[in-house]
């Protein structure tokens, strides 16, 4: 699993506008970068996300999950109790069950 720990860790990786992110990832540290975030997720674990386009098999976030095009998974969880998540242009779609952060 590859950790990055520092915004300067994130930056090195990123080529063409683009960080691809291959394998096992964590960020240790908040950023906000000007590049496109190319991931294939199959689970996402995350304190927020916020995003164009969510593809993702399970989702796991604390507070808040959006995106603003498309948002695609197989379930979710809202780890908080008013957990929220949504799709600004279009509904989200949960291929699997929506779980409750009580379960």
């Amino acid at each position: 699993m590859k950790i990055y720990k520092t915004v300067e860790q994130i930056k090195a990786d990123i080529v063409d506008s683009k960080l691809v992110i291959k394998g096992d990832v964590r960020f240790d540290v908040s950023f906000s970068i000007d590049a496109s975030i190319v991931v294939d997720a199959g689970d996402i674990d995350a304190l927020d996300i916020k995003a164009k386009n969510i593809k993702a098999g399970d989702i796991s976030f604390y507070a808040f999950a959006v995106a603003y095009v498309s948002f695609k998974c197989k379930s979710i969880l809202g780890r908080r109790e008013n957990s929220k998540y949504f799709c600004l242009d279009n509904e989200v779609e949960i291929t699997g069950e929506t779980l409750k952060a009580s379960e």
